[in-house]
């Protein structure tokens, strides 16, 4: 599931993010949703949250399903 619709984004969800830095190269940064940052219900590069693993931000590129 891709991350540019905030419906399908849970808090605590396990999630692949872009970080800032890392657009670029589009390295991946995987963790769990700590906070929802975009307020709009799309967003064409990802919605932006903050991971609970150091406060890291970043856009949603995947979203991980745990089984």
């Amino acid at each position: 599931m891709n991350g540019q619709n905030r419906k399908n984004i849970i808090i605590g969800q396990l999630v692949d993010i872009v970080l800032k830095k890392d657009q670029r190269t589009g390295q991946l940064t995987r963790g769990h949703v700590k906070r929802i940052l975009t307020n709009s219900a799309t967003h064409p590069h990802g919605i932006k949250v903050m991971l609970e693993e150091n406060n890291q931000v970043g856009r949603v590129q995947q979203i991980i399903e745990e089984s």
